[in-house]
């Protein structure tokens, strides 16, 4: 059998008094992508940020590649250096050019000459029909532009892992699609992902496997259709129920 990309054991993470995540526990195979679902303040984003060690766990453990990554002798940056994060906001340097938003990592972090970053960032760029954008500032693109160039930054590093953390939430419903079918298109091809998201639709089309949250613990989890068609857990019928009132299912 083997080693999973991504094991989350017993998780838990407090801010003070508050506990925020409680005994998580995911498994993510190689080209998979697990989807989480839950209410604002669920815990998604922290788990994310957990996996990212933009936040230390307070127990429990996170390998990656079978390799512990909450060690204290875990050295984060060379951690990060394996995962791409695209968050709800773009984080565009405003002041730079996509083309150097994407290379800017391949080249500090990576050492890769700006000849193979620029090469490797226009063919991201091509592959996701953003080449004439290449040359110009963030604030000319519009919000799903900027979503799929935040998309692109992250693969030019070329991830093991790939986490996205609600990346439609900033953008007008009509920007949405555009960048969720990037996201297809990187399931297509493989790439291993965990993804928080509210668009249950999208997550029906991508998951390999759906967790639901609440008050952070996972509550229930399976297969796309079972947890957003059959779901058994009454709250994971809830949230669905207010999901689909709200038009989001």
């Amino acid at each position: 059998m083997s080693i999973p990309v991504l094991e989350v054991v017993e998780v838990r993470k407090a801010f003070g008094s508050e506990l925020v995540l409680e005994d998580i526990s995911i498994t993510v195979p190689e080209h998979t992508a697990t989807v989480l679902i839950g209410a604002s303040g669920s815990g998604k984003s922290t788990l994310l940020r957990c996996i990212n060690l933009l936040e230390l766990v307070d127990d429990g453990t996170i390998k990656l590649d079978g390799q512990e990554i909450t060690s204290v002798a875990t050295n984060s940056d060379d951690v990060r250096r394996k995962l791409g994060m695209v968050f709800q906001s773009f984080n565009l340097f405003p002041h730079m050019k996509v083309l150097d938003n994407i290379i800017l990592a391949p080249m500090r972090v990576h050492k890769m000459s700006r000849e193979e970053a620029t090469e490797k960032a226009l063919e991201l760029l091509k592959r996701f029909g953003l080449s004439e954008k290449a040359d110009q500032y963030p604030d000319r693109l519009s919000g799903g532009q900027q979503q799929r160039v935040a998309i692109i930054r992250s693969l030019a590093v070329e991830p093991r892992l790939l986490l996205l953390d609600e990346v439609t939430s900033a953008l007008d419903p009509v920007l949405v699609n555009e960048v969720l079918s990037t996201v297809r298109d990187l399931k297509d091809h493989g790439m291993t992902m965990v993804l928080a998201t509210h668009e249950m639709g999208f997550a029906k089309q991508v998951a390999d496997e759906v967790c639901f949250l609440e008050k952070g613990r996972i509550l229930e989890w399976g297969s796309p259709e079972k947890m957003l068609e059959n779901p058994t857990n009454p709250r994971t019928k809830d949230f669905l129920q207010r999901v689909h009132e709200a038009g989001r299912l």
